[in-house]
């Protein structure tokens, strides 16, 4: 979808249209969930911090999200998709893969059933979608941005390798900006140039993602669609109006996490072996602390007793902590749990 967020609160409230537009919190540390393409004319983004954003636009105006609105899009959104395949690997609220090599009306093309899916969420919805049509997830990926927004674009198989080729290597998918300054250092800038290292360079440079690196600077992706993909983590977090230095505030404000952890958990019978601790200073700096344990844990006092050690061992604190979070990851579902242990004659 073309800022989902953002076109949500416009289609539904017409004085915000034409107008730059962020979906977030306005306070002081408040952060940029969404922006309109008026307001990213003015280089405002996702994930950044409000000031940073009101800094960049002086006009910018702040509306609070409505995630339950957008969940009802979603689920409209979806049961388009669901008529073409049964093969949809949802990423997030307003994007997924569809496989449609086989497809429901038996369209032979690929280009047109994405053309026929963005008519049918415009009319349904109101809102725009762009598509990305190739032969592989990390081209299509690439090829979604392409005509952003409100276009689509094809890669067909004997574009992809020069396609790539010619992109920056900070464009593409899954090579963050930290990597790229790496690739950087190392003279890599362009697809051709990635193309040109060995996997061993790679792998001795980038650890176990090289093998992927080397992959994609060759056009190749051989994951499949996953319907239904298991979700991988359980998280919360909260931002702070002000820095927090004393370990009571901060126990105290990572109870509510903790709270919100465990009713997911609740909810969809999953239980998580890791628990990580996720803290952001006051400069930014962002750390991760983890524990985790052969078997996945059952209550909620065991998951808080961790968080808190694993907080508990950061002090004294080097800087005030702006920001504070924690998740479960390695998770099963009870029904996995009790299968495992049958296996195991337990």
């Amino acid at each position: 979808m073309d800022a989902f967020y953002a076109s949500v609160e416009q289609r539904d409230n017409p004085e915000l249209r034409g107008r730059p537009l962020a979906v977030g919190g306005a306070r002081e540390r408040g952060v940029v969930a969404a922006a309109s393409y008026e307001a990213r004319q003015f280089g405002v983004r996702s994930a950044m911090p409000a000031t940073t954003a009101r800094r960049l636009c002086p006009e910018l105006l702040f509306v609070p999200p409505r995630f339950e609105v957008y969940k009802g899009v979603s689920r409209q959104i979806h049961a388009i998709f669901a008529e073409y395949t049964e093969l949809i690997e949802p990423l997030s609220l307003d994007e997924a893969y569809l496989d449609v090599t086989q497809n429901r009306p038996n369209i032979p093309s690929a280009t047109r059933i994405a053309e026929e899916i963005r008519a049918q969420i415009l009319a349904k919805t109101q809102l725009t979608a762009s598509a990305g049509i190739s032969y592989n997830k990390f081209l299509a990926k690439l090829a979604s941005d392409y005509r952003k927004p409100n276009g689509q674009f094809v890669i067909r198989p004997h574009e992809g390798l020069a396609f790539v080729e010619q992109l920056a290597v900070g464009q593409f998918h899954g090579i963050g900006r930290v990597t790229a300054a790496r690739m950087e250092q190392l003279g890599i800038r362009t697809g051709w140039d990635l193309r040109q290292q060995s996997e061993a360079f790679l792998r001795q440079h980038f650890g176990k993602a090289g093998s992927h690196y080397f992959a994609i600077a060759r056009a190749q992706d051989h994951r499949p669609v996953v319907a239904d993909r298991v979700r991988k983590s359980i998280g919360a977090e909260t931002t702070f109006p002000h820095d927090l230095t004393a370990l009571p505030d901060l126990t105290e404000h990572l109870q509510p996490c903790l709270e919100k952890v465990w009713t997911h958990c609740e909810r969809t019978g999953l239980r998580g072996r890791t628990v990580t601790l996720k803290v952001k200073y006051a400069d930014f700096q962002q750390i991760t602390r983890s524990r985790s344990f052969s078997t996945p844990l059952t209550d909620v006092a065991t998951v808080a007793r961790i968080s808190h050690e694993l907080l508990t061992a950061l002090l004294p604190l080097p800087k005030g902590v702006r920001l504070l979070g924690v998740s479960l990851s390695g998770l099963e579902t009870e029904a996995d749990m009790v299968g495992r242990q049958l296996g195991l004659g337990l």
